[in-house]
This record gives structure tokens, sequence and C-alpha cells, in this order.
């Protein structure tokens, strides 16, 4: 018995150590400079994708931003062939300047859970990431000061700052808007190109000297880094990060929002946006804005409407901080369309999802399919709940398949999340009664170009985009804002617990998904965040989960080794009785059964004792696989982990 057990590790062992090579050699992890690289060159057109309106860039340069205004003017100014005769605005409202937003702060002592960096250009969400230690970047190492939002000084050479966000290296430094940054320590900055490439060789809690001119002034700030946070909401191409962010090179941003509806226009999947709307790529003015919040407003002068869009991030109470189920990872959305026009309008609006989750440990990270165990999910997928239904799990394959037709209900939308491995970017809608129906329709995107290797397609990246029903609006009339709660953070099931659909009891708790043997994992997980408490590692702690589930299983690996063995006993036996009656098959079937009887062996007893465990085993390993707990814990500590990387260097 401890020779078989001896071998069966070995083999177990082997089979390990194969599938790592196996994985290493067809899906190797791309080096972080390569990565970088590739995403942040122009991204070519993918012509297996559907025509999309051209992504929000972070920043434009003065030429820019003339050019775009000059084709924002031309555009309102062209008479649509298939829009009603609308007068044209006397005074064409000059476009607002490229601005960034910071709400929140990089602080995890601060009042917030996250640092959100929005940008004027279709007022959408550039960066939302999350300040806890518990969650922070596994694969970039590189050192963190903030993202700044850089741009070329063109007319001295540097780098602008654009944005400084609370509580980030950058600010505790003194770092402040339209500093230039001409150099990091020894190293020269002569583009926002030049300061991402100094900062990939920075390494986390090192002290750095920024050069920087304010004006006339020459400065030279000290700035402690820190280790990169993890982005919820990241800007992406070909399903990399992007750090500098330019028209076209990169997948379109997350919450961006056009009108899909004035009066008899109506908006075409293959269309962008209506004529004479460019609410995708214009400057919004920012109308007031906060550490907390900001509110977006764009003028559409061609159709005599407004839109404003509001962001107001949650604060935690000081006495909530150490909680960390405490309900605070999410921003209030609110919608407004107002006519400033003359005459009635029917409109509506289209508002766009998350894009950009995490999509780290790619070449060996999976995830359970909740619509077949036996279906492929991606690392990002699509989960919706209407009224009265159920979870419903759309995933890139499914995207990606031309003859694939998702049926939505036509009832209340509960919630729709893009779903990633340990974190999630959830909307719900606030409506007033459960059974109110706000959108016309509820639908899967794929934001990203499809993957060349199909092995790569569970990197899509993927989003959703919900359509309004059509709003009455008299001259002068502003519609009641519709508010929307967007959660972005971890998988905690004690977390998402508490983000309900009003007036139902439909919670994203859903999201944390166990495959068919949840019964088993969930008091697995219980367990093991037990011996987690008294330990302090979680490396002990699985070893103790280990053992103890191995002890209790014991009586029946016993028992199911005992009846190997009797078996191995018996095979003398059964060779003579298959020899003896080789030619009749009856009595060799009796004869076999009484010598089961005879020694009270049951063949089928094995075959039992597997199945009982089987759903233990795999409930052990769905609870490892899916608790977000484990996803940033050292074997050992943090602290010799690191000194273990820095020794390898």
């Amino acid at each position: 018995m401890d020779k078989r057990f001896t071998v069966f590790a070995i083999l177990v062992a082997a089979l390990f150590v194969a599938n790592q090579l196996i994985y290493s050699l067809f899906f190797p992890p791309k080096p972080a400079a390569e990565v970088a690289q590739k995403a942040d060159a122009p991204k070519a057109k993918d012509k297996a994708a559907p025509k999309a309106a051209e992504p929000p860039a972070a920043d434009e340069t003065k030429d820019d931003q003339e050019k775009a205004a000059a084709e924002q003017r031309a555009d309102n100014e062209a008479p649509a062939a298939d829009a009603p005769a609308i007068a044209a605005a006397a005074d064409e409202p000059v476009p607002a300047p490229a601005r960034w937003v910071a709400l929140g702060s990089a602080n995890p002592d601060d009042p917030f859970r996250m640092l959100v960096i929005l940008t004027s250009r279709g007022a959408a969400i550039e960066r939302l990431e999350l300040n806890s230690p518990r969650y922070r970047e596994l694969e970039n190492r590189s050192g963190y000061l903030g993202h700044l939002a850089p741009e070329d000084a063109t007319d001295r050479g540097g780098a602008i700052v654009r944005v400084v966000g609370a509580g980030t290296p950058a600010a505790l430094a003194g770092l402040q808007l339209d500093d230039v940054i001409t150099a990091i320590g020894d190293r020269p900055v002569a583009s926002a190109g030049e300061f991402v490439e100094a900062m990939r060789e920075t390494e986390p809690h090192r002290e750095i000297a920024i050069t920087v001119m304010r004006g006339a002034a020459k400065q030279i700030l000290t700035a402690r880094l820190i280790r990169r946070p993890l982005e919820v909401m990241r800007p992406e191409s070909d399903s990399q990060p992007v750090e500098l962010v330019r028209p076209g090179n990169h997948d379109p941003l997350s919450f961006l929002m056009t009108l899909s509806q004035v009066d008899d226009q109506t908006l075409e999947d293959e269309r962008p946006e209506l004529a004479g709307v460019k609410l995708y790529t214009t400057n919004w003015e920012v109308a007031d804005a906060s550490q907390s919040s900001v509110t977006f407003r764009a003028n559409v002068p061609k159709l005599g409407l407004d839109v404003f869009k509001t962001y107001r991030l949650e604060q935690v109470p000081l006495d909530q901080l150490a909680d960390p189920d405490y309900p605070a990872y999410h921003l209030w959305v609110e919608v407004q369309l107002e006519n400033v026009g003359g005459q009635a309008r029917r409109v509506g609006y289209q508002l766009e999802g998350p894009t950009g989750l995490p999509i780290e440990g790619a070449w060996y990270a999976n995830k359970v399919s909740q619509g077949s165990m036996f279906s492929a999910a991606g690392l990002r997928d699509v989960i919706t709940h209407f009224e009265g239904g159920r979870t419903t799990q759309i995933t890139p394959s499914e995207l990606v398949d031309p003859n694939f037709k998702a049926q939505w209900p036509d009832v209340s939308l509960n919630y729709v999340a893009v779903d990633a491995q340990y974190f999630a970017a959830a909307l719900i809608p606030q409506n007033e009664r459960p059974t109110d129906t706000l959108f016309s329709s509820v639908k899967a995107t794929r934001v990203g170009a499809i993957p060349p290797d199909r092995a790569n397609l569970k990197l899509l990246n993927v989003s959703f985009q919900l359509r309004s029903n059509t709003i009455e609006l008299a001259p002068r009339q502003k519609t009641d804002p519709q508010r929307f709660q967007v959660f972005a953070g971890p998988k905690r099931p004690g977390l998402l617990a508490h983000y309900e659909a009003p007036g139902t009891t439909a919670s994203l708790s859903e999201l944390v998904y166990y495959g068919w043997f949840g019964f088993v994992a969930r008091p697995m997980l219980a367990v093991l965040h037990a011996f987690y408490r008294v330990v302090g590692n979680y490396g002990i702690a699985i070893i103790m989960l280990t053992v103890l589930v191995r002890g209790c299983m014991f009586p029946l690996s016993r028992k199911q080794a005992l009846g190997a063995q009797k078996m191995q006993q018996l095979q003398p036996e059964m060779k003579r009785i298959n020899e003896k009656y080789k030619n009749d098959p009856q009595k060799k079937t009796k004869a076999t059964q009484d010598l089961f009887r005879e020694h009270n062996y049951n063949p089928v007893g094995g075959c039992l004792l597997m199945f009982v465990q089987l759903p233990i085993f795999v409930g052990l390993y769905r609870s490892l696989m899916v608790d977000v707990e484990l996803r940033q814990a050292p074997l050992i500590s943090e602290t010799l982990s690191r000194m273990a990387r820095a020794s390898s260097v």
C-alpha cells in the first residue's frame, strides 16, 4: 500500500510539472517591457471588428483639439440626409478643453476605497484603481508614482502633468498640475513617452528625484514609490494595458454615453453615433468637480439638447475603514437630458459599460462557466440578471459567434456586470419599483479586437450596452436624473451581498460561482479563513485544511485501500474461475459472485467511495480557485517574497 501511494504521489507531481511546462511552452507570460511597448503602439485596424466610435483619448495636443473643434462645427452645420429639418444654432459653442478629474484617493487611510481618473473626452472613466494594499498589480512590478495623463511639452521638452490623484506618491511629493517633468533621477525626460519608459525602470519602496519646471522655476521633488495598485478599469489594446492614451491606440473607455434616438432618428448598429452628435469623441464641459463628485455637460446645438452625466464616489465612515466588507466599492452615476430648444423632442440615450477589467495570470487562470460545466468561460464575461429570472452568462466565444443571438426578456433589469476571475464591475439600475423597465435593449458587446489565436479568445475585452426607452421632452424641460449604482471591486461574498437591486433579493453575490459543488466549497472556505485567522498565513492554512479534509476522509480512503488489497488477494481465484468456465459465462458469473460473497467483498464499493470523495475534492479545488483572499497571499510573507525577487535579480 505504501509503495502504491508513493507511486501515486510521484505520478501526480509529474503530471503537475508536465502541465506547467506545457503552459509555459505554449502560453508563456510576456515580459512587462514587451507588453508595454506593444500596448503603447498604435492599434491596427481590425477588419473583423464591427464599426465603432473612435475611443475617447485621454490627452490631445492643441492642434488635435482645434482639428476636432473644426470637425464638430462642420458636422453641426452640415444637414443630415435622414434627419428632420432643424434650425442651426446662431452661435456655435466653443469646444471645451481637454481635462482630467480625479475622484477619491490612493491612500487607504482616506475615506475612499478607490481612485478614479475621468477624462472630459466622452466624460468617461479612464482608470479606476483600488487603494487597498490587499489588491496590488501582480504582473507589472515597476514603481508607482500615480497616473498623470502626461502630454508632450513640445515647446521646451518634457512631460506635462495633467492630473494628480490625491494620496498618490506624486501628490505627496508636491507634484502639481501643469508641472513639466524634465528628469527622473539622472535620466532626462524629453517627452511623455520617455517619462513612461523611465518609470518602467523604477522599483517600489524606493525614493526617486523628479526634476520639474514650474513656470520658469526649476524644482527637484522627492517621491517614495509604492507598488502599483490594481486597476479594475483601464485603457487597453489587444488585451494589454495602455499607459499613454492616444486617439486610436486603445479600446473604448468605460461608461461612454451618446444619444440613441432623437425624434425619427434612430441609432443603427453600424453607426457609432447619430448625425450631428459626437458625444463619444468631443470634450465635455466640467460643470462641477470635487474630490468625491464631478458633473459633465455636453451641448448638441444642432439638436437643441444638453446632456449631463454625474459621477459621485461613495465614501467610507472613518470607523468602518478596517471593515473590508463595508459597501463603499461603488460610484453613483446619474444621467439627465435637457431640451434647450424651442420644440418638443422624443429622445433616448445609450450607455456603455466598463472595459479593461483585469486578466492577470491569463496563461494559467481559469473560470467556471455558469451556463454549463463543460462550456468555456472567458476571463471576462457578461453576467445579467432580470426580474423573476435567473443569472445568465455571455462568454467571449458566444460574442464572436455570428450565429449567437442573446434573448433578453422584456422585464426589469436587476443588474448587468462584466465578471473577471477575482473582480467585477456591475451596474445596478435604481428603479423606483422592481417592475419598472427603463431600457428598450440590454446587449453584451465586444469592445476589443478578436485575438488571431483562438486559444487567447478568453482574453477578449467585453462590455455591455444599454439603450433607454424614449423620453418625451417639452421645450426647456429637463428629465429627472436616472441613477445607477456602479460596483467596482473584489468578489468577496460578504461585500457582494450588500449590493442588491432595489426592492428585490437579486444581489451581486451570484457573481461568486463555485460550480456544481458550491455546497462543499462554501464551508471549505469558511474553515480556511478560520485557520488563517489563527495562523495568519494562507500557505499554512491551506496545508491545515488539506490535512483536515484528508483526515475526515481517512475512513473512506482506508476502506477503499482495503478493498483494493482484497481484490488483489482474490486475483488467483478469479483467474482460476475464468479458466474453468471460459465457455460458460453464466456459471462464471455465478462462481465469481459466490467468491465475492464468501470473502465479503463488494466490487462496486470502490467506485461508490470514489464518487463520494469526488465532490469534496472538486469543491476544495473550486473554493481555492475563486477566493480573492488567496490572490495576493504570499506563501511565507511579503517581505521574504520581495527579498527573494531582489536576490534573483
